[in-house]
C-alpha cells in the first residue's frame, strides 16, 4: 500500500489493520552498534496503549513488541529491524452495524471510494491502532538521539477550551504524574472534569499537544522542499485526528510587528527570543524546537447520527464500541515518536552532507 513509509535514511514502513492478527513494521537505516533498552521501548508502548485509566478506551491490549531482526546481543546490527505487535482484544462484532454504512468524519467513505473495498472492523488500516508501530520506531530513534544529548518534553497543553499557559520544558516525571499528561496540576483536574462531563453526554473532545526538543544541533534541515519544519509538519499531520500543526509563534505571530517578532542574536549565536521555534530558513538554529499539534474531537460519539450507506440511502448511525472520549493524552507518545523519527532522519542526512 502506497504511503506506508516515512523517512529518508531512518525509515519506518508499517503494516497491519486494527482488527487483523498483528501490527508491525520494518525500520531501515538505524545506525549499527546502538545499545537498545527494550524495556524503555515497551515503556513507550505502555504510554500509548488502551485501557490505562478511566479516561481512555476500555480495549485491553498488552502491546508487547516482538523483534524479529536487526538486533543482536542488545545492539543494533545496521540491518533492517523487523517487529510485530499482536492484536488480542478485537471485538469485530462491535462494527457489524457499519458494514455498509459510512460513519461521519471517519475514513469509511473515502477508503471505499478510493480502493473499492474497505475493512470496516475498527477502521482497518485507517485506525489509530497503526500508530503503535510509530511508537516503536520513535522509541528507538529517541535512544539514538539521547546518546548525542537531544531531549524531548511532550505534554497535553489543551483539552477543549481548557488550556495551560506555560510553554516550558517539563520533565517526564511531571508529565506522567497526570492521568492526562498535563503537567499543570490544577489545569489537569479541570480537564478531567470536562472529559467526565462529555462522556456522560456521549460526546467527545479534542485538544493540543506541545512538543519541545532541546540540544538539537545547528544545521538540520534540507532546503528547499525538505525543510525541517515541513517534515515535522508532515510527520504530525500524518497522525490520525490531527487537524493542525504550528511551530514557534505559529498563527499568533501574525498579530506581532516584525520588530517584536524578529529573534535578535546575542554574541553566543543564540537568540534572545524564540519566535522562530528553533528553525530558521528550514534549518535548526540550535534553539529549542517548539511545536504544537491540534487534534480534533474523536469522531465516534455515543449518540445517534444521520449518515448514508453504500447505496446512497439515508441511515442512522448508532454509537457503539469502546472508544476514547479524548484521544489527546494517549497521543503524547505518538507525537514524540514522530518528532524523534524526523529529527534522527535529518541528523543522519546532515551527517552525510559533510566529510
Amino acid at each position: 500500500m502506497a504511503g506506508s513509509s516515512f523517512g529518508t535514511i531512518f525509515c519506518l514502513s508499517s503494516f497491519g489493520e486494527s482488527h487483523g492478527l498483528a501490527m508491525g513494521g520494518v525500520i531501515d537505516g538505524c545506525p549499527a552498534g546502538i545499545n537498545l533498552d527494550i524495556a524503555l521501548i515497551q515503556a513507550e508502548l505502555d504510554r500509548r496503549k488502551p485501557g490505562q485509566n478511566k479516561y481512555v478506551t476500555e480495549r485491553k491490549e498488552a502491546d508487547e513488541v516482538v523483534f524479529l531482526s536487526g538486533i543482536f546481543e542488545g545492539k543494533t546490527t545496521g540491518t533492517p529491524i523487523g517487529f510485530t505487535i499482536q492484536n488480542k482484544d478485537q471485538n469485530s462484532k462491535d462494527y457489524s452495524h457499519i458494514k455498509d454504512n459510512y460513519r461521519p468524519s471517519h475514513a469509511d467513505f473515502t477508503y471505499e471510494k478510493k480502493y473499492g473495498i474497505r475493512d470496516y472492523r475498527g477502521g482497518g488500516r485507517s485506525s489509530a491502532r497503526e500508530t503503535v508501530c510509530r511508537v516503536v520506531a520513535g522509541a528507538i530513534a529517541k535512544q539514538v538521539l539521547q546518546s548525542i544529548g537531544i531531549e524531548f518534553s511532550t505534554y497535553v497543553r489543551q483539552i477543549g477550551s481548557i488550556s495551560m499557559d506555560a510553554s516550558d520544558f517539563h520533565q517526564k516525571e511531571e508529565i506522567e504524574a497526570s492521568l492526562l499528561r498535563c503537567p499543570d496540576k490544577e489545569i489537569s483536574v479541570k480537564m478531567e472534569a470536562l472529559i467526565s462531563e462529555r462522556k456522560l453526554e456521549g460526546d467527545t473532545l479534542g485538544g493540543v499537544i506541545q512538543c519541545i526538543i532541546t540540544n538539537v544541533p545547528i544545521g538540520l534541515g534540507e532546503p528547499v522542499f525538505d525543510k525541517l519544519h515541513a517534515d515535522l509538519g508532515k510527520a504530525m499531520l500524518s497522525i490520525n485526528a490531527v487537524k493542525g500543526f504550528e511551530y514557534g509563534s505559529g498563527f499568533s505571530g501574525v498579530t506581532m510587528p516584525g520588530s517584536i517578532h524578529n529573534d535578535i542574536f546575542d554574541t553566543s549565536g543564540k537568540t534572545k527570543t524564540n519566535n522562530s521555534g528553533g528553525i530558521q530558513g528550514g534549518i535548526s538554529n540550535g534553539m529549542p524546537i517548539v511545536c504544537r499539534v491540534a487534534f480534533k474531537p474523536v469522531a465516534t460519539i455515543m449518540q445517534d447520527q444521520s449518515s448514508i450507506n453504500s447505496s446512497g440511502e439515508q441511515v442512522t448511525i448508532e454509537g457503539k464500541g469502546r472508544h476514547d472520549v479524548c484521544v489527546v493524552p494517549r497521543a503524547v507518545p505518538i507525537v514524540e515518536a514522530m518528532a524523534a523519527i524526523t529529527i534522527l532522519d535529518h541528523y543522519l542526512r546532515q551527517k552525510s552532507n559533510q566529510l
